[in-house]
């Protein structure tokens, strides 16, 4: 019994880390945003294009309030950054990589909106839709 008790605790503190990643954001403080449509290259040409739904989370409500009245500034920056560099991985360019996806619009996300507004950049989804090779001009 008296070993049980320490594993049991361990367990759960291992627990408790693992879902760190995914604490929900505080009420209020999280903004989603719009579609970001971006071009899935492989050697330069364009195969297909990533529908990408995304979340941002502000560090307060009002934080949150000047997210939402910065959004088609952050979406600027965003269309302006998946389209200057390819978004896919370098083993599998028809795959996103979403770990560099998500450290460069927090990037973008924390440039537009300056120090201490955002708190995390959180992707919710990715579809990706194949371009048609011969479709009809």
């Amino acid at each position: 019994m008296r070993g049980l008790i320490p594993s049991l605790l361990a367990v759960l503190a291992l627990g408790s880390t693992a879902f760190a990643a995914d604490k929900p954001a505080a009420p209020g403080t999280s903004v989603e945003m719009p579609y970001l449509i971006a071009p899935l290259t492989v050697d330069d040409k364009l195969v297909a294009y990533a529908y990408v739904s995304s979340k941002i989370i502000a560090t307060s409500p009002s934080g949150a309030i000047e997210i939402r009245l910065k959004t088609p500034f952050l979406q600027d920056a965003f269309v302006r950054d998946v389209n200057a560099a390819p978004i896919g991985r370098a083993s599998d360019p028809s795959k996103v990589d979403e770990a560099a996806l998500v450290a460069r619009l927090l990037r973008d996300t924390k440039r537009v909106m300056g120090a201490g507004v955002v708190a995390d950049f959180r992707l919710i989804q990715i579809q990706i839709a194949a371009v048609r090779p011969n479709a009809p001009s």
